[in-house]
């Protein structure tokens, strides 16, 4: 049962980044609609704690919960600011690299096994990154450098954010408690980030955060009931397959064509999850 809420994970976050990419051709403000959509999450699982029942929550619980929720936020600005710079089928695999970080924390934080296979996986997708980020003949194109710092920063804040998911299922924290210090943390960092910006308003943004803000519980709501229930080391690779569907819709609805060589390293790199998961 706990593959297929992390396959259901899988899918949430792989059509939120397909959401984030389309509204970056929209034009649409990264943190306008990261604003909403913690809001609108914020809001469910806050009506539904009032139903259902809210614990105690504590300062550890506050911490790590409005923690995730931040790293989450710059997470997904970097990566949509990485999708501007570069094509959403090369981005979105290279930053599901960020399931490494997590997977070597499981083994030496929380000492779960990783089998000889894994770490096979591990080394091919940090060599598919390699491959991937291979550019010949790029004539100095300015914007390769900043593509490469937006996913780099991707990668760190959702690699932290995976440890910290791992550590709040470690200490048995309650997950319902967990998404609404994240949600809420998460929003008042945007608040904050939104008045500094100041940037224009628009209200298909908030109609586009909350479709992302649904599929947001969802996929956490599914996240965490993996983690409790399930091995760290394989949920983390295979909710790092969500590039599937970002691959997927870059080549069919955004029409963005790979170069033999980089399809190579996507399908190595895919391989490597797959491995990871064995």
């Amino acid at each position: 049962m706990w593959i297929f809420a992390a396959l259901v994970t899988m899918l949430c976050f792989g059509l939120n980044n397909l959401i984030f990419k389309w509204s970056t051709g929209k034009g649409y403000s990264k943190v306008h609609i990261q604003f909403y959509f913690y809001l609108v999450a914020f809001v469910l699982t806050l009506i539904y704690g009032f139903f259902t029942g809210i614990q105690h929550i504590n300062v550890v619980t506050a911490v790590i919960g409005g923690l995730i929720g931040v790293l989450n936020t710059v997470g997904n600005i970097q990566m949509s600011k990485a999708f501007e710079k570069g094509p959403a089928s090369l981005t979105s695999p290279l930053i599901s690299a960020n399931s490494v970080i997590p997977i070597l924390s499981a083994a030496l934080i929380f000492n779960e096994h990783i089998t000889m296979i894994q770490w096979i996986g591990i080394l091919i997708m940090m060599a598919s990154a390699i491959v991937i980020q291979y550019t010949p003949g790029t004539n100095g194109n300015t914007e390769y450098v900043p593509w490469l710092l937006r996913i780099m920063f991707a990668i760190v804040s959702f690699g932290i954010l995976g440890i910290l998911m791992k550590t709040s299922s470690y200490l048995h924290i309650d997950s319902l408690n967990t998404l609404i210090c994240m949600y809420g943390g998460g929003w008042l960092y945007l608040a904050i980030t939104s008045l500094i910006q100041k940037e224009e308003w628009k209200q298909s943004e908030a109609k586009t955060g909350g479709i992302v803000g649904l599929f947001s519980i969802i996929g956490y709501s599914a996240y965490f009931f993996a983690l409790n229930t399930g091995t760290a080391s394989i949920v983390f690779p295979i909710v790092s397959l969500s590039c599937l569907v970002v691959v997927l819709g870059g080549c069919w609805v955004f029409k963005e064509r790979l170069k033999a060589y980089q399809v190579i390293g996507v399908i190595t790199a895919l391989l490597g999850i797959v491995f990871t998961k064995i």
